[in-house]
């Protein structure tokens, strides 16, 4: 097979094991960040398979239109919202997407990287970082843990990981979600807000761990926003999605929350400082290392390439659209 593999930026799959498991396949990786389609079909134009790492710049009927040659999509991770799935059984292309038997290892990483934007931001680190290099001493007073109060919005597997270190700096730990995970966070022990709106006034730190779906989608909305302290932080971590789109921008502006630290954008990736959070002093912005750790890369590309064999062998497995098989 020819195979393409899309925004690895870091350059990670020709250094992970299972590359060297496509021996006798053509291989061709790219690395460069883009929001362009055209760039997916210049990249992919010739490939019979195409392997998406995470979930980037939309795969539309129009881009698949424009590649007659591809017949598979191997998908890193579960997550197929931004493929056309209807579009790839119309034009007889399987897609298979798992997190694997080690589906749990970008949880961990998502929730150490949660922790590491909220002592960030409660310290100002980035700020004094940069100042320190310039030849100046520290000018800011930081926030401390102890003692305040941690808002967990959906006690999954992020959620409950980002509570539990929460409880251990000895914070207060306010947790709220649908009925799942307000079972579950009562099985831990953790106290539940009365109220939706008790949750967002109460909390110093809001963390989001919520799934981007059409469920989701605007789900933290304006006014949520506006019932934070001036003194709170919002964490997202997880979609941008899910919080009201323009609202966290408004916010930040209206100065409820005081400040935001963020690893997800509307669109992925983020090019030429274009998102309006880069602009402002009191949003802390990463572009999306939620995921990006050498462990996480390791497992996910090598389900990415179970997949591939899978198919060349013709006995495809974590089939998404199962009408395909049928139809084979």
């Amino acid at each position: 097979m020819r195979i393409a593999v899309i925004h690895d930026y870091a350059d990670v799959f020709r250094r992970t094991a299972a590359f060297a498991r496509l021996a006798g396949h053509t291989v061709i990786v790219h690395n460069d960040a883009y929001i362009d389609a055209d760039r997916v079909v210049d990249q992919v134009a010739g490939c019979d398979a195409l392997v998406s790492t995470q979930q980037r710049v939309p795969i539309t009927r129009s881009i698949l239109e424009r590649l007659p040659a591809l017949r598979f999509i191997s998908q890193t991770g579960k997550n197929v919202n931004h493929l056309d799935i209807e579009a790839c059984t119309d034009h007889d292309i399987v897609v298979s997407a798992s997190g694997g038997a080690d589906g749990k290892s970008p949880y961990s990483a998502t929730a150490e990287l949660t922790w590491g934007l909220i002592i960030a931001s409660l310290r100002s680190m980035p700020f004094e970082i940069a100042h320190f290099k310039q030849g100046h001493w520290h000018s800011t007073v930081g926030t401390r843990l102890a003692g305040a109060t941690l808002g967990v919005y959906a006690f999954g597997h992020i959620g409950s990981a980002v509570a539990r270190v929460g409880r251990a700096f000895g914070m207060n730990v306010l947790c709220w979600g649908r009925d799942h995970s307000v079972v579950q966070a009562r099985a831990e022990k953790f106290n539940v807000a009365t109220s939706r709106e008790v949750f967002f006034e109460s909390a110093d730190i809001v963390t989001l761990h919520l799934p981007g779906n059409t469920a989701t989608r605007g789900l933290v909305t304006r006014a949520d926003l506006a019932r934070m302290k001036p003194s709170s932080l919002l964490v997202n971590t997880s979609r941008a999605s899910i919080i009201e789109e323009g609202a966290l921008v408004e916010a930040l502006r209206a100065g409820r929350p005081g400040r935001a630290a963020v690893d997800v954008y509307e669109q992925e990736p983020v090019v030429g400082a274009s998102h309006p959070l880069l602009a402002m002093d009191n949003a802390l912005c990463t572009p999306h290392l939620g995921y990006a750790d050498s462990h996480g890369y390791e497992t996910m590309y090598n389900h990415a390439v179970d997949q591939l064999l899978a198919f060349a062998a013709g006995r495809p497995i974590n089939v998404v659209n199962v009408e395909m098989l049928a139809s084979r």
